[in-house]
């Protein structure tokens, strides 16, 4: 079992950037898979990005050239780099794991571009 906590979302102006954490109950070296997905509509969650255990990611195109994930062992947290933010990036904003068969989610974090 883990539990998931993001932060570091807030209202940001388009082309602005912020920088998203999830901090994990247990060691994200030991978690095969974190990811990062949004809220888009109340139906659709969908996915932003992922970080493997050996380090490598894979972006959604919305995400490529703008998005970087990346894992802070020192913090224990996998952070979401978002540069040249667009008002189509507002959502919410979530980190999941899975750990067995088991699926867990944070409670998210909310994004809001607007000028």
């Amino acid at each position: 079992q883990v539990q998931l906590v993001e932060s570091g979302g807030g209202l940001v102006q388009p082309g602005g950037s912020l920088t998203l954490s999830c901090a994990a109950s247990r060691s994200f070296s030991s978690i095969d898979f974190t990811r990062w997905h949004r809220q888009v509509s109340r139906y659709q969650r969908e996915f932003v990005a992922f970080i493997k255990s050996d380090g490598s990611t894979t972006y959604a195109d919305s995400a490529k050239g703008r998005f970087t994930i990346s894992r802070d062992n020192a913090n224990n947290t996998v952070n979401l780099q978002m540069n040249s933010l667009k008002p189509e990036d507002t959502a919410r904003y979530y980190c999941s794991v899975i750990i067995g068969s088991q699926l867990y989610w944070g409670q998210g974090t909310q994004v809001t571009v607007s000028s």
